[in-house]
């Protein structure tokens, strides 16, 4: 890439349109130095297998979020010029495995969070998107019953999908046992379920923060300060993050010298990126709160 090149982002990220008018994607940087100089924001990068080394002018006007990687370095400028513009800044893991800051909402605006905020507060329009979530998962409709009836039913599809994608790796299963306490006392096939859950849910965080959803409010999950990111992450168990932790389970029960989190993690760097996750999530949750590209504030 040549300087001043606009940076194609990774894991398909630069594809993914989000309810930002004015705005056109996310932006990945990674093992460089961001910082501003003449009130241009530039990314000197060292290069990495996604981006050259050089010195980049970065659009910041023009992109929703930048998704700052591991070895990247930022200014206090950056904090400053980017919030000004309502720009997006989060530091992530390697691949999206990881959301370690809380961005603002940004922009100043309000409909998706008011979206989003209508249809949990319906019971009868949360129940129907908790209903589509998992015709979305399991390829059925599930009756119109209580939240309570439908987790029963899902419980029973996902203990056959255990089973199955286990043996699809020849992984010995002898069911779901996870101690919060004690996580890693469990045996590997379970440990391996806890990381790659773990990692997923970290690309749901980023696709949530980038929409400007709530993530308290789920539709399935209710509890946890994180529901309807855990609904999000839920969408891909089957599609990916059991295939990721039996695949990798597999292979380290093979391989006992092998780290079992850092094996995972890679590789749900690499699957995030092959499956473009995080876009998918983005495009998953605008059609679930009925939100788009050209949304205005009423």
């Amino acid at each position: 890439m040549s300087k001043g090149s606009f940076l194609s982002g990774r894991l398909g990220l630069a594809g993914a349109r989000i309810p930002h008018a004015d705005r056109h994607g996310l932006l990945w940087l990674s093992r460089g130095k961001l910082y501003v100089e003449n009130g241009t924001l530039l990314f000197l990068a060292a290069g990495s297998d996604e981006i050259d080394p050089g010195l980049y002018q970065i659009p910041y006007q023009m992109v929703s979020m930048i998704l700052a990687g591991p070895g990247t370095t930022i200014t206090h400028d950056v904090l400053r010029i980017l919030a000004r513009h309502g720009t997006l800044l989060a530091a992530v893991g390697e691949g999206g495995v990881k959301l370690y800051t809380a961005p603002p909402m940004g922009q100043g605006r309000s409909d998706v969070a008011r979206a989003h905020a209508r249809l949990w507060a319906d019971e009868k329009e949360r129940n129907r998107i908790a209903r589509k979530m998992y015709a979305w998962r399991f390829g059925e409709v599930f009756p119109n019953r209580d939240i309570s009836v439908l987790r029963g039913m899902e419980g029973g599809r996902l203990r056959e999908a255990y089973r199955l994608i286990a043996q699809r790796y020849g992984v010995e299963w002898k069911g779901r046992r996870y101690d919060r306490e004690n996580p890693e006392a469990a045996d590997i096939p379970n440990q391996a379920i806890n990381h790659a859950a773990t990692f997923v849910e970290a690309a749901a965080d980023i696709a949530v923060a980038a929409v400007g959803a709530l993530p308290p409010l789920g539709f399935i999950h209710e509890d946890s300060s994180n529901a309807f990111t855990l609904d999000i992450a839920d969408l891909w168990r089957v599609e990916v993050t059991l295939p990721l932790a039996f695949s990798v389970a597999a292979r380290v029960l093979k391989n006992r010298e092998l780290s079992l989190e850092r094996e995972i993690r890679y590789e749900a760097a690499r699957m995030f990126r092959k499956k473009k996750v995080i876009p998918s999530m983005i495009d998953q949750i605008k059609e679930l709160i009925h939100v788009g590209d050209d949304s205005r504030d009423a």
